[in-house]
């Protein structure tokens, strides 16, 4: 892959908000379906595979376990804030 994308939601019901909303707009803007989705069962980690981009959606508990920025640290970082 070339891109991850990392992303927390508050909870399950928003981690499986984000993820279809996540699929919906690739379907739409760029004509893409994951190629492979995981987690989707327990919504504590959400996988969506487009090959180049893989998107990882946490619980924050789950993301401060597995600190995957952490495994790539040689890679280029940005972090983009929301203001909801």
């Amino acid at each position: 892959t070339d891109f991850f994308v990392i992303c927390t939601g508050d909870s399950s019901t928003q981690i499986d908000g984000i993820a279809q909303s996540t699929i919906r707009l690739t379907r739409k803007e760029v004509q893409e379906r994951p190629w492979h989705q995981e987690g989707k069962g327990t919504s504590e980690w959400v996988l969506l595979d487009y090959v180049s981009v893989v998107v990882h959606i946490f619980s924050q508990q789950q993301r401060d376990f597995y600190e995957l920025e952490d495994l790539w640290a040689d890679g280029k970082k940005k972090e983009i804030e929301t203001n909801y």
